[in-house]
């Protein structure tokens, strides 16, 4: 039997792991305890590759992680001791997961004996059961059999220059009390609180409950702010993942002419250009098309297309970017949007 293979070999990713560490180094200071981090991989690690990503974060000694789902779970399951889905109501709960309670009438979904954490709405109004749903949630999980472990929420604006921070820790403070307080009137053991996500947590300077989320950060790609977060060493974080691609071909196009579809790049003189294998089926983004320049100053001449992009350059090798906040900006979007935009298929190495 013909056995058919892909190569996608072109275009390849690479982990910098002592940036890695020096993310991690920095939350570590600003948590004082590396047991309070519990970082998100969801959505293939933010694009970075879940795998790759898990095993060098039980390198470090982290002991916590949180996922979208079931299969995310299930990949890195032997990597932490404890996990969160964030979205997902399992079939067969995973014996070291913890799942997201996010709306009260989805209790009667879980299987009896999950461990579920409880996600309350203080202001983002978005997911979660509100201050005064609490105790009928708790009542509603101990007669379905579920077991609540914790009771956490989310920020909205913690990295804008607004109140809106303070008003929702404020609703969560009252939260929090409310659930110790039925907790402890049903004599439940100790549950686990958290409303932190990377930005929350630099703007404190501090954990403020029992674990932070810290998502972009560990990646190196927390962009905020520069009055809000002045002095709070985000600028010592480092972006962990950059985007190389291999030549295809080379060429000389002279003056006057134009290159790629629509001919948007015309040469105003002589110039070696050259074509390397990634485009936005890899998930290159196409607004950085003829408006972008690569670490090394070459620049994306005209569009970006599906497989393709043209630089000013005839290098075998080129670095596309290295910082995904930078080519971002040169998109119109957010470093999240390029980051997660990486196919899962390109090979990611850790370096």
């Amino acid at each position: 039997m013909l056995a058919i293979g892909y190569n996608f070999a072109m275009a390849h990713i690479n982990l910098n792991k002592k940036s890695f560490f020096n993310n991690l180094d920095i939350i570590t200071q600003v948590t004082s305890a590396k047991d309070k981090i519990a970082v998100v991989l969801k959505d293939n690690a933010y694009g970075h590759g879940l795998v790759e990503m898990a095993s060098l974060c039980q390198e470090y000694g982290i002991k916590k992680a949180v996922v979208r789902n079931q299969k995310e779970a299930y990949h890195v399951k032997d990597f932490f001791e404890n996990i969160l889905v964030l979205a997902e109501i399992p079939d067969t709960p995973i014996p070291n997961v913890v799942y997201t309670l996010n709306d009260i009438n989805a209790i009667k979904l879980f299987p009896k004996n999950t461990r579920v954490e409880i996600k309350t709405d203080s202001g983002m109004h978005r997911n979660g059961v509100s201050i005064d749903q609490l105790e009928n949630t708790f009542t509603l999980c101990r007669e379905h059999g579920l077991h609540v472990e914790g009771v956490f929420t989310h920020h909205r604006s913690a990295d804008e220059l607004s109140t809106e921070w303070f008003v929702q820790e404020q609703n969560f403070k009252k939260i929090k009390e409310k659930a110790q307080e039925i907790a402890q009137n049903m004599g439940m053991k100790h549950l686990r609180f958290h409303s932190q996500n990377s930005a929350a947590l630099f703007r404190a300077g501090e954990c403020l409950h029992d674990m932070v989320r810290v998502g972009i950060a560990i990646y190196g790609c927390l962009d905020v702010n520069e009055t809000l977060y002045k002095d709070k060493n985000v600028d010592s974080l480092k972006p962990v993942l950059s985007l190389h691609s291999s030549k295809l071909s080379s060429r000389i196009l002279k003056a006057g002419e134009r290159i790629g579809y629509g001919g948007i790049y015309e040469a105003e003189i002589d110039m070696q250009v050259g074509n390397y294998d990634v485009g936005y089926a890899d998930g290159l983004l196409r607004n950085g098309s003829n408006n972008f320049t690569t670490p090394q100053g070459h620049k994306i001449l005209g569009r970006i297309s599906m497989d393709n992009v043209n630089l000013d350059c005839a290098e075998e090798e080129i670095c596309i970017f290295d910082d995904a906040n930078t080519y971002a900006r040169s998109c119109g979007t957010i470093g999240y949007e390029v980051l997660t935009s990486m196919r899962e298929y390109i090979k990611r190495s850790v370096v």
